[in-house]
C-alpha cells in the first residue's frame, strides 16, 4: 500500500509541476482572415458557419475553451490546431496558388459532405459547431461557387 501511496503521490507531483507549462498559443489577429473573405465572398450566415465551426482549428484566430488551461489538454488542443492549419489555413490564403485554393475548396466540399468535419472531437464540445442540413448545403453551394471563380483564373504556363 505504501508503494501506491508514493507512486500517487509522485504522480500528483508531476501532474501539478505541468501546469507550469504549455504549448504556445495560436492568437492572431482577426485581420488575417480579411483576405479570404475577401476573396472566397461567403455570405453573412456563412461567415457565421465559418467562424463558429471551422477557424478554431484552421485559422491564426483560435478561441481557446477553459479546459485548454489543464496540462496535457491543452498540448492536445495544440497539436489538434497544428495538423487542421497544415491541411486548410485561412490566415495565410494569399500565399496559396489558385491550383491549390480551388484543390483546398474540393477537400472542404468532400469533407463537409461526408460530414467528417468538423471532427466529432469537437463538437463533443462545442455544439454550436456542429451543421445542421441547411449549414451543409450553405456551405458546399458558396465553395462550389469560389471553386468556379478559380476555374475561370487564368493558369500560369
Amino acid at each position: 500500500m505504501k508503494i501506491i501511496k508514493k507512486i500517487f503521490s509522485l504522480l500528483l507531483i508531476v501532474f501539478i509541476i505541468a501546469q507550469f507549462f504549455g504549448p504556445e498559443k495560436n492568437e492572431g489577429d482577426l485581420a488575417s482572415i480579411d483576405a479570404f473573405f475577401n476573396e472566397t465572398n461567403p455570405s453573412e450566415d456563412v461567415k457565421i458557419i465559418l467562424k463558429e465551426s471551422c477557424f478554431d482549428c484552421h485559422s491564426d484566430v483560435t478561441r481557446y475553451p477553459w479546459y485548454n488551461h489543464i496540462t496535457p489538454v491543452n498540448y492536445w488542443l495544440a497539436d489538434h490546431i497544428k495538423h487542421g492549419k497544415k491541411h486548410f489555413n485561412v490566415s495565410n490564403w494569399e500565399s496559396n496558388s489558385v491550383k491549390r485554393k480551388d484543390h483546398k475548396f474540393e477537400e472542404l466540399i468532400e469533407m463537409v459532405e461526408d460530414k467528417s468535419m468538423p471532427l466529432n472531437s469537437y463538437t463533443w464540445t462545442h455544439s454550436e459547431a456542429k451543421l445542421t442540413n441547411k449549414q451543409v448545403a450553405a456551405i458546399i453551394d458558396w465553395a462550389k461557387q469560389v471553386r468556379f471563380k478559380y476555374s475561370l483564373a487564368p493558369k500560369p504556363e
